[in-house]
């Protein structure tokens, strides 16, 4: 019996149209999360002075997500000069290690949560 993934591989003929607004929701968000980040990590270094050490290692978590939005970035470029040239190898090699900042900022987010001293 097949699975429904192996369904999906098997249909050779079948084409998908882009939605008109993709590429202007896809940029307004890379755009405005990257700003959300930005935000996020420069308050959070400038309490972290007041509120102790688990606000700085969320800060780091911020700023890892901020570099994270600007590696989408750098691919898109990457990606857009490969298709003049017909090469996509380079997009695979910087894609690969996509989301390498998402799992740092999830240990600097999990540190921010084992500093946590003073739970009520």
């Amino acid at each position: 019996m097949l699975t429904p993934l192996a369904f999906l591989v098997l249909q050779e003929g079948m084409r998908a149209t882009r939605p008109t607004y993709f590429a202007p929701v896809f940029v307004g968000l890379l755009v405005a999360g990257g700003i959300a980040w930005l935000i996020a990590s420069v308050l959070g270094f400038a309490r972290a002075r007041a509120f102790g050490a688990s606000t700085c290692w969320f800060s780091f978590a911020a700023v890892s997500l901020l570099l994270y939005h600007i590696y989408w970035v750098v691919v898109g470029f990457i990606a857009i000069l490969g298709a003049q040239q017909n090469d996509f190898d380079s997009v695979l090699v910087a894609g690969a290690f996509l989301n390498v900042f998402v799992v740092v900022g999830a240990v600097c987010a999990i540190m921010g949560f084992v500093r946590l001293t003073n739970p009520r």
